[in-house]
């Protein structure tokens, strides 16, 4: 019933879970099933603090199952429901949760210590206090300094200042924040009244994209405990001194929106932003790779122009790169035009920065976002000469599973690739000679340990874009597709 790979599963999933529901009577304990074997107490606690106070947890590891204990039968509620239309994911892998047939958990503390440890430093940094030093407790170190270092991954818009600060607002009082470049890096140091708000901020953001599947926020404790801010301007800000003054904005830093086009980003997503108790829960799926951000707002339609003629197919492979292609119509009066419908606005918005000016099939390819929001399907029983074409449930899609590393490995074209799903027996010779009778040169080619993945580069970024478009996806036999992604590594 619950093979993802047929047709249909998402709505039999949350048929299946609501069934579920209907058979057992709430309680503020929750049983948590399917988690994966490596599965930590601050993972499982995570699940349920964005519905409420987390009161008790017990870890069933040798089962891969967990009780979870609400702070009321109100809260368990409202999580369950969530969960059962929004499949919950701890480590890229789908969990099950239902009401538990007890009401009230009851754990022998000794045995479980780790577990009431972890549960009381969580609990700390929700109620704003400091973690019990109680000598039966196993004691986690306080967070060592009010100060974060934010480096941005994936960055593919410019993210400002007073973004930041917007972001970071919901977990405390931001009295501060540089931003630089470093190792041609976007970087910021952020400075919180409390280092306990700084804990929680960490908690809650490390690994959560800003934009969707880009802008990834990896944060860290800095070493320094207070900063010292000399200007307010769009490169540092300290919030308790407006009097400061201005200087003259630059700093010797870059101009990233200079960098990455001129197209202004989309707002971002809306569950990173200070929230209320319901967005809050989205805000936590998301932050676990549960759930696909919001979309922009932007149309998730694209016009590419000076095309060769009628490339569905490849044209898909080359956008679903950066973003999972749903329709592909070419225009009935210019055959070297297409309208590309992708899943949102962001989705389109990466594919336009990354392709607008790449060549294909020797010709340079133009991406704009277009007009129409969506791309329709011929009506039954009309002909249109096979000019539009539906993608909707294509295995090209990359970000179809929420949670999925996609979302972490998008970058621009170049000429190096990235293979993976490669069968046991396949040599390097054989993928050397698949990617050249593709056309180019195979320059350079490199095994990883397990062999089932490698880099091979190209001579040019438009052979690597050729030989994506033709391989990806490729049958190796053995029930094998070869994977092919851009790569930002050289070889």
């Amino acid at each position: 019933l619950l093979n993802k790979t047929e047709p249909g599963v998402t709505n039999a999933r949350i048929f299946f879970n609501y069934f579920v529901l209907l058979c057992s009577p709430p309680s503020r304990v929750l049983h948590i099933r399917k988690l994966p074997s490596e599965v930590s107490e601050t993972e499982v606690i995570a699940l349920g603090l964005p519905f409420g106070k987390v009161t008790n947890i017990l870890m069933l590891k040798g089962k891969n199952q967990a009780f979870l204990e609400l702070g009321t039968e109100e809260a368990a509620i409202t999580m369950v429901n969530y969960y059962a239309a929004v499949t919950p994911q701890v480590r890229n892998t789908p969990v099950f949760i239902q009401y538990s047939n007890h009401k009230e958990l009851k754990t022998d503390s000794a045995l479980n210590q780790r577990a009431q440890a972890v549960l009381q430093a969580v609990s700390a940094v929700q109620d704003g206090s400091s973690p019990s030093s109680d000598p039966g407790v196993l004691d986690l170190a306080p967070p060592p300094s009010p100060v974060l270092r934010i480096i941005i991954d994936n960055m593919f818009y410019p993210v400002t200042l007073d973004v930041l600060q917007q972001i970071f607002s919901k977990f405390g009082t931001v009295m501060k924040i540089i931003t630089f470049t470093k190792n041609n890096q976007f970087q910021a140091l952020l400075q919180f009244s409390d280092p306990v708000n700084a804990q929680q901020a960490k908690l809650s953001l490390d690994g959560q994209n800003i934009y969707n599947s880009c802008c990834t926020l990896r944060i860290d404790f800095s070493k320094l405990v207070s900063l010292n801010v000399k200007y307010n301007n769009d490169k540092s800000r300290d919030y308790t001194r407006p009097d400061l003054p201005s200087g003259d904005g630059d700093g010797g830093h870059k101009d990233h929106s200079s960098l990455l086009g001129e197209y202004p980003p989309p707002k971002p997503s809306a569950s990173l932003l200070p929230t209320g108790p319901l967005s809050a829960a989205a805000a936590a799926a998301a932050a676990a790779g549960r759930v696909a951000l919001s979309g922009s707002g932007v149309s998730g339609v694209l016009l590419a122009s000076n095309l060769n003629d009628e490339v569905h197919h490849a044209l898909c492979v080359c956008v679903c790169v950066y973003g999972d292609v749903q329709r592909v119509k070419i225009l009935f009066n210019k055959k070297d035009s297409a309208l590309i419908q992708l899943s949102d606005g962001n989705q389109a918005q990466l594919a336009m920065s990354h392709l607008n000016g790449q060549k294909v099939f020797s010709k340079v390819m133009r991406v704009t976002l277009s007009k129409h929001q969506t791309v329709a399907l011929p009506r039954e029983g009309l002909d249109d000469q096979l000019l539009t074409k539906d993608f909707s449930g294509s295995p090209l899609h990359r970000f179809k599973k929420p949670g999925s590393k996609n979302f972490q490995n998008i970058f621009p074209p170049s000429s190096t690739l990235h293979l993976s799903n490669i069968p046991e027996g396949v040599s390097e010779e054989d993928l050397r000679l698949l990617f050249s009778n593709a056309g180019g040169t195979v320059k350079a080619f490199k095994f990883f340990q397990d062999h089932k993945m490698a880099l091979l580069q190209m001579s040019a970024v438009e052979e690597a874009i050729q030989g994506l478009m033709d391989l990806h996806n490729y049958d190796m036999g053995a029930n094998h597709h070869l994977k092919v992604s851009f790569s930002k590594s050289t070889i």
